[in-house]
């Protein structure tokens, strides 16, 4: 199956980010974004069944909308449409999908970056990680693509929606949180920074204003309590040596 024009639905800060990523390695393909607060001009922007017909549709949606836009948009593809999903949590994208997707074509995936990550890289995407998840591609189109991002210096990683959300709950999620904790407390940089601190700010800067997606990975991965759990049991033990 050769992939002739993308649809994106949705064009928040990563919506704008897949059109800049498919024009840079995908010149050819023709992009048709869908945004709510958009006027289609049949240029950029397209109405939503206008994308819906395209070769393959990505939902750049937030997880808590990512439901509601699938059973909105599976009525206007065409069969053979792939599904991108390219949500933070995989299980239950990938659960969803499993039960409203029926025959439609889909792969459950997580570029494990954003826009910031790839503005202070300027623009070098060799090395940034993409998890694989589920799919239900046809095995010669599934490593078409996996062949595909490699080549466009992507460092692609399959696993299971399970694995994916354990190691993000201890990961993406703990970072979240512990940069929310010092964004809160107004923790600012200093004059005389240590190299560690700096790192810590660079974490808490890169994740400060993603509210609402901290929000949603902790409302829809199942292993972010555990996480939690284990960080108050962590405190405690520290607060015991430092004799408080």
């Amino acid at each position: 199956m050769t992939i002739r024009s993308v649809g994106i639905v949705g064009y928040g800060a990563f919506g704008k980010l897949l059109y800049t990523l498919v024009g840079r390695f995908a010149p050819s393909v023709e992009i048709r974004v869908f945004s709510s607060r958009e006027k289609p001009d049949g240029k950029k922007f397209f109405t939503l069944a206008e994308s819906a017909q395209a070769d393959a549709v990505v939902l750049a949606v937030p997880i808590r909308a990512f439901e509601e836009a699938l059973k909105e948009i599976l009525p206007l593809m065409r069969r053979d449409t792939v599904i991108i999903d390219i949500a933070t949590v995989k299980v239950h994208t990938t659960n969803i999908l499993k039960r409203l997707a029926g025959n439609q074509p889909y792969i459950a995936t997580h570029p494990m970056w954003g826009p910031e990550s790839y503005e202070k890289r300027a623009g070098d995407v060799n090395g940034m990680r993409i998890i694989l998840t589920a799919h239900s591609l046809q095995e010669d189109i599934y490593q078409a693509s996996i062949t595909f991002l490699k080549q466009c210096g992507f460092d692609v990683v399959e696993m299971t929606p399970e694995q994916h959300d354990k190691h993000l709950a201890e990961t993406l999620f703990l970072t979240h949180f512990i940069g929310q904790i010092v964004a809160q407390g107004g923790f600012n940089r200093t004059e005389i920074d240590t190299v560690s601190f700096g790192y810590l700010m660079d974490a808490v800067e890169s994740v400060k204003h993603d509210g609402k997606l901290f929000k949603d990975v902790y409302m829809y991965n199942p292993y972010c309590k555990d996480v939690l759990e284990r960080f108050e049991i962590s405190e405690e033990k520290v607060s015991e040596i430092l004799g408080k």
